[in-house]
């Protein structure tokens, strides 16, 4: 696509929608944002950004801002929940890839990329308050339109607005409620001194008896760090799925009241937080259909995940990427949407299902069945490395991060 083309119609200020129009603007293809929130606020607590997504965002020249602003990883560890190690690996530079692993605040994620945005393109290519309602087309354009009476045309309208999007409830009318996978998840973060390497994505023990995911976010000049936690225990009912949700120590803490490990006190982690929130296990059942003519979803609009693995932003990051280098290689957009599904489609759906199955953390559930639940001498006893190896090498093949061949 060339110069002379209209802007092409962003609905969504987050991560896709934001990683987007970085990706446009670097190929000069004009875009413009629109956001529905009247303001950005500083919400969430942690995310994994895989070296996948980091090898995007770094040839968007973003590199520099991440390292400042997160933590990149060491590795991944596992253990039961009586706090002995099951397995570990290198992750991200420390296993070889030549990008990074960065675990980072999503606030600070957003802040790298909205800077980014406004000082290359300009504060008026973001619109915030602009929430859709609706998409509609014609030959040769689409058009949002907007809660506040506004609209916006384009060659192409690209639905990057999140779980609750507007455009996917306009082509699938009758898809009904978010899918609930009978867990709940509470969620926060606690500035402590360092706990492993300083740099581990740590997960600890199994959704039955209690489980958790930690790992440090943001480095601090005293030397602590903010640690982002996550819980999940299952549940016969939940909670609406906002992110914003505050949840309460007392509705969660039972399955962990002796998690006091030699390498770090569980208790004293919840009762030092700076908040909590509580958030429903929930996606979407993947669908077969992404675009219609001019108009495409990308995202959690389009495949909503269970926050496992640290694939949901990655895989709005790489639809981002993949779209971008498609319309730049044609002055045909609806043929770059229709490539763009083909190419993503299948990869994103088997990520979903693969998160709702056998998330990374299926090596806890492995020994947990073979041990009943009880400790173990050696984990050498009872199963050997590779076999845990062979499970998180399947994750990564699914989630398309396996390490590149030398």
């Amino acid at each position: 696509m060339g110069k002379d083309n209209q802007d092409i119609v962003i609905i969504g200020g987050g991560i896709g929608g934001l990683t987007l129009a970085l990706a446009l603007y670097a190929r000069n293809i004009p875009c413009r944002v629109y956001e529905a929130a009247a303001e950005f606020q500083p919400l969430g607590v942690g995310i994994n950004m895989l070296p996948h997504a980091i090898r995007v965002l770094s040839g968007l020249g973003l590199g520099d801002a991440l390292t400042a602003h997160g933590v990149e990883a060491r590795e991944f560890a596992y253990f039961n929940r009586h706090g002995q190690l099951i397995f570990s690996e290198p992750c991200g530079r420390f296993a070889g890839y030549p990008d990074p692993h960065f675990s980072i605040h999503r606030a600070d994620l957003h802040k790298v990329l909205y800077e980014a945005v406004v000082d290359r393109m300009g504060s008026e290519r973001v619109s915030l308050g602009h929430c859709c309602i609706g998409v509609d087309q014609e030959t040769g354009l689409a058009t949002a339109r907007f809660d506040n009476g506004n609209a916006a045309t384009g060659p192409i309208v690209i639905a990057c607005d999140g779980f609750h999007s507007a455009v996917r409830r306009q082509f699938y009318p009758d898809e009904g409620d978010p899918h609930f996978g009978g867990i709940n998840m509470w969620r926060g973060v606690t500035r402590r001194k360092p706990f492993l390497t300083g740099a581990s994505v740590t997960r600890v023990g199994t959704v039955q008896r209690g489980k958790m995911v930690i790992y440090p976010i943001r480095q601090f000049d005293d030397g602590t760090q903010l640690i982002n936690w996550n819980t999940e225990q299952p549940r016969d009912d939940h909670k609406p799925n906002d992110w914003a949700a505050h949840g309460r120590i007392e509705d969660f803490i039972e399955p962990f009241a002796d998690w006091r490990f030699h390498w770090l006190n569980i208790p004293a982690l919840f009762k030092d937080a700076e908040f909590i929130l509580e958030y429903p296990m929930v996606d979407r059942d993947p669908v077969d259909c992404w675009v219609w003519d001019r108009i495409a979803l990308m995202g959690d609009a389009v495949h909503p995940m269970y926050p496992r693995g640290g694939n949901g932003g990655a895989q709005a990051i790489l639809d981002a990427e993949c779209l971008a280098l498609l319309l730049s290689d044609t002055d045909a957009p609806e043929a770059a949407l229709k490539a763009y599904e083909a190419e993503r489609l299948e990869v994103t759906n088997r990520v979903v299902m693969a998160n709702r199955t056998q998330p990374p953390d299926f090596i806890i559930e492995k020994v947990e069945d073979l041990t009943n639940g009880e400790p173990f001498d050696r984990i050498e006893d009872v199963i050997d490395h590779a076999d845990l190896a062979a499970i998180s090498d399947r994750y990564k093949e699914v989630a398309k991060y396996s390490l590149p061949e030398p």
